[in-house]
């Protein structure tokens, strides 16, 4: 990479340019996992205030979620994909504070 910041970006977008054109295999892909939301609230039979409330997550940002409106960060995926798997100990953990 070269020295400055300007020259570092420039090399990393035409490496981007050459993995996405098939010319190279050596990028790292992280693929992040987003449950479902509105499948996995449905799935524990619960509206969306009391979703939202026993994980806390604000309402507004759940309800972003499932029209679509908004996307999980990293964090909140990680989070869900808890939920998703450990809904019952998730929430006993938060409730045992």
């Amino acid at each position: 990479m070269g020295t400055n910041f300007g020259d570092d970006l420039i090399e990393s977008l035409n490496q981007a340019v050459a993995f996405t054109q098939g010319q190279t295999k050596s990028a790292q892909v992280h693929v992040v996992h987003v449950p479902d939301v509105r499948s996995l609230r449905q799935r524990l039979k619960m509206s969306q205030q009391i979703f939202a409330s026993t994980y806390r997550i604000p309402l507004a940002t759940l309800k972003g979620w499932e029209q679509g409106r908004r996307q999980p960060d990293a964090t909140a995926a990680a989070y869900l994909s808890i939920i998703e798997k450990m809904p019952a100990e998730t929430q006993a953990a938060l409730e045992s504070e």
